[in-house]
C-alpha cells in the first residue's frame, strides 16, 4: 500500500532572477539566450517553461528553470551554468520529492519520464514530460503515487548509461499495473541531444514492457 506524502515546500526564486519571457530584455541576457539557442531552446520553450537567468548574485551566470506546484508557487528550480562555471548545476537545498512543474502536467497525455529538465524540454513534444531530477524513482515518492492514481501510459526514457535503473523503474510501474514502455535512447548522450524527429520515431517504436521482455531487458542492462 502506498504511503501518504507530506505537503511540499515552497521556495522563492533568486532575488536576481530575470525572466527571459519579457519582451524587452537587458543586454546581459544575450549570453543566456545564446546558450539556450545552442541547445535548441527558443522563445516557445522559454515561455512554456518560464525560463530566466541570473546575471549576478549566488546564481550568477546561470539559467534558472523553475518548478511550480499545484498551488502555483515555486517549489524547486534548476540553476544551470551558461558561463563555464566549474559546477554546472547549483540547485536549492530543498526536498526533491516533487513532481517538477506539477501545475502543468496533463495526466490525460502519455507521461514521458526523463532524467533532467533539458531532457524534459526536448521530450515535451511527444507527451507530458516529467524530469526525475536524477535516474531513480522511489515507490513512495509523490510522482510515483500520482502515476498510480492517474494511471497514464508511461514511457521511460532515461539516458543510455542508466539502462539498469530504467529497468528497475519499469518493474515497479508494471507491479502497480501501469502500462509501461521503454524508449531506446542509445546513440545520444541524453534526450536533450536527440533531434525531435528521432525522438518521435523512437517513441512510436517503443517497447511495451511485460513480464517476458522485462527479464530480457533486465539481463541486457547488467
Amino acid at each position: 500500500e502506498l504511503n501518504n506524502i507530506e505537503e511540499e515546500e515552497t521556495i522563492s526564486l533568486p532575488e536576481e532572477f530575470i525572466s527571459l519571457c519579457n519582451r524587452r530584455l537587458p543586454r546581459t541576457s544575450q549570453k543566456a539566450l545564446a546558450y539556450l539557442k545552442g541547445r535548441g531552446i527558443g522563445k516557445e520553450e522559454i515561455l512554456r517553461w518560464k525560463i530566466g537567468y541570473c546575471y549576478n548574485g549566488d546564481y550568477k551566470g546561470r539559467i534558472i528553470i523553475p518548478s511550480f506546484g499545484m498551488a502555483g508557487y515555486a517549489n524547486f528550480f534548476i540553476a544551470r551554468s551558461y558561463s563555464g562555471e566549474w559546477m554546472r548545476y547549483k540547485n536549492p537545498q530543498v526536498s526533491r520529492n516533487i513532481i517538477f512543474n506539477e501545475l502543468y502536467v496533463d495526466w490525460d497525455k502519455d507521461i514521458i519520464l526523463v532524467e533532467g529538465v533539458f531532457d524534459a524540454i526536448r521530450a515535451y513534444s511527444i507527451g507530458s514530460s516529467i524530469p526525475l531530477l536524477g535516474s531513480t524513482l522511489r515507490v513512495e515518492s509523490k510522482l510515483f503515487q500520482s502515476m498510480v492514481r492517474h494511471d497514464p501510459k508511461v514511457y521511460v526514457a532515461l539516458d543510455d548509461d542508466a539502462e539498469y535503473k530504467a529497468s528497475s523503474i519499469a518493474e515497479n510501474l508494471m507491479r502497480y499495473g501501469i502500462e509501461t514502455y521503454f524508449i531506446n535512447t542509445s546513440g545520444y548522450e541524453d534526450i536533450a541531444e536527440m533531434p525531435r524527429e528521432v525522438l518521435e520515431i523512437r517513441k512510436e517504436e517503443a517497447t511495451v514492457m511485460n513480464s517476458n521482455n522485462y527479464l530480457f531487458q533486465k539481463i541486457r542492462s547488467l
